[in-house]
């Protein structure tokens, strides 16, 4: 089951996914929205039956500010979607793992810029310091009960976020790239597969983790 806001992009991914001979679907989801967060996890359990691993991948971006120049609605955008659509999306999908599954994953998409200060991006990184919390604090919470909980931290990804970030920072992939061992950026497939290893029974015994997936640039 696949959620976001963008119709079109839902569409395409999910009749590929079909050509390819799997099984999908997807419904509209606004983080920002609990009620939309939590309808499209029931709209999960109706069609398939249960839910068993969740991959909480979104995020809302705001132009890089200093600390104190940073625009009260701009914080709190980044709250609503970042921190509070991952929360109320994990307690949704808890709830749908121990009433159908009974057992499961979930894996929550933070930033290697949360396991550091961030002059460029405060709030962002406060809040995917807080899904880094809230990650720990699930894993401790469900692990009696065979529920996992894991956070990913990728680096420079070539997304359309990054490219947004550039068009107000000209040069960032170039800096971003210089401080990378690897030298060069991720490409989004290296991020979901950390992400399917997470939910993938080969990862059984790992869970309160927040992976860096980062070419290095933590080392």
């Amino acid at each position: 089951m696949l959620a976001a806001r963008t119709e079109a992009q839902l569409k395409a991914v999910t009749e590929q996914i079909r050509a390819d001979g799997g099984t999908a679907d997807h419904v509209g989801c606004d983080l920002a929205d609990p009620q939309a967060v939590r309808s499209a996890v029931d709209r999960c359990v109706e069609l398939f039956g249960r839910l068993d691993a969740a991959f909480n991948n979104g995020a809302a971006f705001t132009p890089p500010a200093p600390f104190a120049d940073e625009t009260q609605t701009d914080f709190d955008h980044l709250y609503e979607v970042n921190l509070r659509g991952t929360w109320v999306a994990m307690a949704a999908e808890v709830a749908a793992i121990r009433a159908t599954a009974g057992s499961g994953a979930i894996v929550n998409n933070s930033s290697v810029g949360s396991l550091r200060g961030n002059p460029r991006l405060p709030a962002y990184a406060a809040m995917k310091r807080a899904v880094n919390s809230l990650t720990e604090s699930a894993a401790l919470t469900y692990g009696p009960e065979g529920i996992r909980v894991n956070a990913i931290a990728p680096e420079h990804t070539v997304t359309e976020m990054i490219r947004t970030w550039e068009r107000h920072t000209p040069g960032l992939q170039e800096r971003l790239v210089a401080a990378t061992p690897l030298r060069r950026a991720a490409d989004p497939d290296e991020i979901a597969q950390a992400a399917a290893w997470l939910l993938s029974d080969r990862a059984s015994f790992v869970t309160g983790a927040a992976l860096p997936v980062d070419g290095g640039a933590r080392a």
